[in-house]
């Protein structure tokens, strides 16, 4: 069994697309052929309006995977703000060759939204707001045959960007003040770790109910293995000292690519693996081999400021392989 995850960056259909999607689908479905995945978790699918119905819905990815296997695979999506359609922009998706069980969102069910004050906005704000994040995360219960359950979690954590302060801007990436950088920077740093706890919180109760739930997390962590948001995820027991807590950790599965290989993104030279694959110690037990396919893969920054509206994603994809047979 082969399970892969992919940020296709912002799919969508014009005029919010620069790139039409037949242009983007010559790139992007060969790369999705080539993952031949069972469970295929994407991130960042945007939602279209539909003439005549008031929710939002995935024509855009209808159309990527049209005439593709992924076509018939089972499909779960996050929801849109009011728990209807979908939202117009960051979708997560699952699809499964697997038949579903049961799915679910989770946003702030475990760590309900920080307030914060915002310090440097201008005009002044002094009342606390909720940080919320922004996307849930998307669980997925499979039934991977021979009574087992597979529990598949999709997430896209925010990327390390500054995050907007009111006035405060020249450009979209022209800060006022130093001071106004810091402090959005501190506010998505605050934002990934708070989901990165919340899914660290998920898996403990779901190991709590089953230790030995097979478990697979998927997604863009925009962060690598020593950041932060990885180490609250995986639960080391070199961190937390207690091995009798090893069980509930979780294991970067692409720690078994040769480091030379080891990456998802290049920006501005520094290749760096922010898209990962994590397993439960008994669904581990299956692993076989993992790849990243970055072969083809530009330097992102470079691209931005020399590429007319490149088709492509500057995520690779990254797929695992399992001995787990089902159906």
């Amino acid at each position: 069994m082969r399970i892969a995850t992919f940020n296709l960056e912002s799919l969508d259909l014009p005029p919010k697309a620069h790139v039409p999607l037949e242009v983007r689908a010559e790139i992007l479905r060969p790369a999705l052929a080539r993952l031949e995945a069972d469970v295929l978790c994407l991130q960042e699918v945007n939602g279209q309006p539909v003439r005549g119905q008031a929710e939002r819905a995935l024509v855009a990815l209808d159309q990527l995977l049209a005439g593709t296997p992924y076509a018939e695979y089972h499909r779960v999506s996050t929801t849109g703000p009011d728990g209807h359609g979908v939202a117009d922009v960051h979708n997560l998706v699952t699809l499964s060759r697997l038949p579903l069980l049961s799915t679910r969102e989770v946003r702030h069910s475990l760590v309900p939204p920080l307030q914060h004050s915002v310090q440097t906005a201008e005009p002044a704000d002094t009342d606390y707001k909720p940080l919320r994040f922004d996307r849930p995360i998307l669980v997925t219960d499979l039934d991977a045959g021979n009574g087992r359950r597979l529990t598949v979690v999709n997430l896209h954590l925010r990327a390390p960007l500054a995050a907007t302060i009111a006035g405060q801007k020249l450009a979209p990436f022209i800060w006022k003040t130093v001071s106004a950088w810091a402090e959005g920077y501190f506010l998505a740093a605050v934002r990934r770790a708070a989901q990165a706890l919340e899914l660290r919180l998920l898996i403990d109760q779901m190991l709590s109910e089953d230790p030995h739930l097979l478990i697979a997390v998927a997604g863009d962590f925009n962060a690598e293995d020593h950041e932060t948001p990885l180490k609250i995820a995986m639960g080391a027991e070199e961190d937390t000292g207690n091995g009798q807590l090893s069980g509930q950790s979780l294991i970067v599965l692409d720690r078994a690519i040769a480091a030379d290989r080891r990456w998802s993104v290049l920006h501005h030279g520094r290749q760096q693996m922010l898209d990962h694959i994590l397993a439960s110690h008994t669904l581990y037990g299956y692993f076989r081999s993992i790849e990243v396919h970055n072969e083809s893969l530009g330097d992102e920054a470079v691209a931005y400021s020399k590429i007319s509206n490149p088709p492509g994603s500057y995520h690779a994809a990254v797929v695992a392989q399992f001995a787990l047979g089902f159906g």
